[in-house]
């Protein structure tokens, strides 16, 4: 990706989730309410699909996604469908790791003390598949000359073990390792991919928090205190992508989007990437890295000197948490300094090699869970069409 000259629209990513129209949001309150059944949102999720598709047509976006319409979190669809993993609506708040930011702040939010997640108590298999009657449905919803630009975003493997650690994801009589736990997850997504890949998926987005957790310094001191080698578990979790991306076909592209939160406008954790930028560069097989730049919880652009020159880093440099929009010559200003690190880096290259390594986004999807972010679809839209301008004034 990164060796091509790609003209402004493909320069604009939008992360994956786009907000719900009005009649499908109206129903999953509903059915949160008990008066309507999951069933029963089918066709407005079908509309929904055609209307995203639509809206990121008129605003000439380079790929298109399904909105992740037909999900309720983002994370859904990888292991309720896995063989060997046991659901459990109701998992007690204790086995949970209370150091990772996420699982801690919803249970002070909302005085949890259960949480609905998994655990592993077989040998894992992909049996059925996990999003691609989701991608069937886009495909079937463009012209094929458009299939190409599709892209498709993936619960990541790690999702589980974060929350619950070495000790408490998978039945040691099943797995005596992370290392054996992730051999199969690796398996199960490959065969995932390959389908995908068949059917013509040519873009894939891994969305993983879990990255970015390590950048925070008070997950890294609770981690500490409890005797958890967080240098070692980083490592694992590098290991888990790469066994989902390994032997993928040239023409495939997989980006991984580090995300620090996205609920209803908050998020998190915060630290900018300086942590895990040298290891997380160097050692992850992914083509494009998805990054929130969005305020100054992110720290700088530094850790992008690390970038390799075939690698393609994802600005995202805009907001999704609130309507406020940002000024167009300040984003400009800073996707120059973006490159300019880039260019004096490991190895230093040109900066119009640096730029053409460089894509914008907003910093993470707009409605990551069904009820979204306190944006409105017009804003949505204003901060797409943002980002578009911005993009024509830097590369066109």
């Amino acid at each position: 990706m990164s060796s091509l000259k790609l003209s402004p629209p493909y320069r604009v990513e939008h992360v994956g989730s786009l907000i719900r129209p009005k009649e499908l949001y109206d129903l999953h309150v509903l059915r949160e309410q008990g008066k309507v059944a999951r069933e029963d949102l089918k066709a407005a999720k079908d509309a929904a699909l055609k209307h995203v598709i639509e809206l990121q047509r008129d605003l000439g976006l380079g790929t298109i996604t399904d909105g992740e319409v037909h999900r309720e979190v983002f994370f859904e669809g990888v292991f309720e469908n896995l063989e060997g993993m046991t659901e459990l609506p109701n998992r007690p708040l204790a086995e949970f790791k209370m150091y990772i930011p996420h699982v801690k702040l919803m249970s002070q939010m909302m005085n949890m003390t259960t949480m609905p997640s998994f655990y592993c108590s077989g040998k894992i298999k992909r049996t059925v598949p996990f999003y691609v009657d989701q991608f069937k449905a886009l495909k079937n919803a463009v012209a094929p000359e458009e299939v190409s630009r599709l892209k498709v975003n993936m619960c990541p493997p790690t999702w589980i073990h974060q929350r619950h650690g070495s000790d408490m994801t998978y039945d040691p009589a099943v797995y005596k390792s992370d290392d054996e736990y992730f051999d199969d997850l690796g398996i199960a997504y490959r065969a995932e991919i390959k389908e995908l890949y068949e059917l013509g998926c040519r873009n894939i987005q891994l969305d993983d928090p879990t990255f970015c957790y390590f950048c925070s310094a008070d997950m890294i001191k609770e981690m500490e205190a409890e005797g958890v080698d967080h240098e070692a578990l980083l490592s694992t979790y590098i290991r888990a992508i790469n066994l989902c991306t390994v032997d993928r076909p040239a023409d495939l592209n997989i980006g991984m989007h580090m995300c620090r939160g996205n609920m209803s406008g908050i998020h998190f954790s915060e630290g900018g990437y300086d942590r895990i930028a040298a290891k997380l560069f160097t050692s992850v097989d992914v083509d494009t890295f998805y990054m929130e730049y969005d305020n100054e919880r992110s720290g700088d652009f530094s850790p992008l000197k690390y970038l390799p020159e075939n690698r393609v880093a994802v600005l995202g440099i805009v907001t999704t948490k609130n309507p406020a929009l940002e000024d167009p010559q300040a984003l400009k200003a800073r996707v120059h300094e973006a490159a300019e690190v880039i260019a004096a880096g490991f190895p230093p290259r040109s900066k119009e090699a640096a730029l053409n390594q460089l894509c914008i986004s907003p910093q993470c999807g707009f409605a990551s869970v069904w009820q979204g972010n306190p944006v409105t679809e017009e804003d949505e839209k204003r901060k797409l069409q943002l980002l578009l301008d911005v993009a024509k004034e830097i590369w066109q």
